[in-house]
C-alpha cells in the first residue's frame, strides 16, 4: 500500500473524530473569554502581547492562548524566543509514554500566563482538528478550573472554519474582536469573522463583537467606515508609527505604563473589559468595496459574460438538440 494512501487514510480518520462534548460543569471563577481574529500579518499578535501585558501590570490575572499554526502569538512576549507548542509536545510525550503538565507547555513573564497550541507539519494534518485536538488538552489540564481574569484567545481569521471557529461554534467565548487596517484584505477577513458569528447565532448562539481594533491606522478612514457599516465599535486605533514598527520588529513590550504607547494600551485594555458582544450586520461584497475608492478596488469593473464562441477561440453555429419532445396526450 502507497505512503500517499495510508497519509490520505489517517487525514480522514483524524477528519472524523468529533470533539469531545462541551465543558458543562459549574463555573469556578467569572472570566471572560475574548476570541481575537484577523488576517494573517494584521497585527494580531503584536496588539495581544501588548494588551495582555498591560492588563496584567493592572493587577488583571490573563492567560493569551496562540491558536495560530504559526505559533507566533507569543513571540513578541518572550523577546522573539518560540515556546514549546501544546501539540509537539503532546506528540513527543505520547511517543515516550509520558503525560504532558502545564510546566511542559505554560510560561510567564510579568505576571502574563501563555501558550501556544500550534499545529500539524505542513501536508501532515488538519491545523482546525489540531486545534481542536489542543483544547482537548487544555481541558484535561484543568482548563475551566483555573482562576484568570481574561484568557485571549488569538485565531487565524483568514479560514473561519472547523477548529478556527470553535470558539463561536461552540461558545466557547463570550465575545470576539476582529483587527483590521485600511486595506481591503484584513477587512474582507473581519467581514468574514462577523459573517461567522452572525451565521451562529441565528442558529442559537450566543457569541457576539465587542468591537473592532485597528491597526497600522494610516488616518485614510475604512477601517472605521467598515466598523460603522457593520455596527461595532473601534476599541482603539494604533497608528502606522514607525517608532511602534521598529520597537515591534526589536520584539519590545510598549504596552508598559511608563511607556510613551501605555496610555494607548491602557484605553484599549479598558474598552475590552467593558464593550458587550453585539450582533454585527455583515456587508456584501459590493458593500465591502464601496469602502473604497473605485479607482484603489477596481470595483466600477462590469463584468462581460463571455459566449461560447468567446471559449472555442472562434465562430460557434449552435446544433439542434437531440431531446425527443413528446406530443401532448
Amino acid at each position: 500500500m502507497s505512503v500517499t494512501l495510508i497519509d490520505n487514510r489517517r487525514l480522514r480518520a483524524e477528519a472524523a473524530v468529533e470533539p469531545d462534548p462541551v465543558h458543562t460543569g459549574a463555573v469556578t471563577k467569572e472570566t471572560q473569554v475574548i476570541a481575537i481574529y484577523g488576517k494573517g500579518g494584521s497585527g494580531k499578535s503584536f496588539a495581544l502581547s501588548n494588551l495582555s501585558y498591560m492588563m496584567a501590570q493592572q493587577g488583571k490575572r490573563v492567560l493569551l492562548i496562540g491558536c495560530d499554526p504559526k505559533s507566533d502569538t507569543t513571540s513578541l512576549l518572550f523577546g522573539g524566543k518560540s515556546c514549546p507548542t501544546i501539540i509537539e509536545t503532546s506528540a513527543r510525550k505520547k511517543l515516550a509514554g509520558e503525560e504532558v503538565r502545564i510546566e511542559d507547555v505554560c510560561f510567564t513573564r510579568d505576571g502574563v500566563f501563555a501558550m501556544e497550541l500550534g499545529g500539524p507539519e505542513v501536508g501532515r494534518g488538519c491545523g482546525g482538528r489540531g486545534i481542536i485536538h489542543g483544547f482537548e488538552l487544555l481541558e484535561k489540564l484543568g482548563f475551566h478550573d483555573w482562576g484568570f481574569d481574561y484568557v485571549l484567545l488569538d485565531f487565524l481569521g483568514d479560514v473561519v472554519c472547523g477548529g478556527f471557529g470553535l470558539p463561536i461554534a461552540r461558545d466557547m467565548c463570550q465575545k470576539v474582536i476582529v483587527v483590521g487596517s485600511n486595506d481591503l484584505q484584513s477587512l474582507y477577513v473581519a467581514n468574514n469573522v462577523c459573517s461567522a458569528v452572525e451565521y451562529f447565532r441565528k442558529l442559537g448562539g450566543n457569541v457576539g463583537v465587542a468591537g473592532m481594533l485597528i491597526n497600522k491606522d494610516d488616518g485614510t478612514g475604512e477601517a472605521q467606515a467598515f466598523a460603522d457599516a457593520v455596527g461595532i465599535p473601534v476599541l482603539a486605533a494604533i497608528p502606522a508609527d514607525d517608532d511602534i514598527r521598529r520597537k515591534s520588529a526589536n520584539y519590545q513590550i510598549i504596552g508598559t505604563p511608563g511607556d510613551r504607547w501605555g496610555p494607548l494600551f491602557e484605553s484599549l485594555a479598558a474598552n475590552v473589559a467593558t464593550a458587550p458582544p453585539v450582533r454585527p450586520k455583515p456587508l456584501t461584497q459590493d458593500g465591502l468595496l464601496g469602502l473604497f475608492a473605485a479607482d484603489q478596488t477596481g470595483g466600477a469593473y462590469v463584468l462581460q459574460p463571455a459566449s461560447q464562441a468567446d471559449m472555442r477561440g472562434g465562430v460557434f453555429a449552435e446544433t439542434r438538440t437531440l431531446e425527443v419532445i413528446y406530443d401532448a396526450v
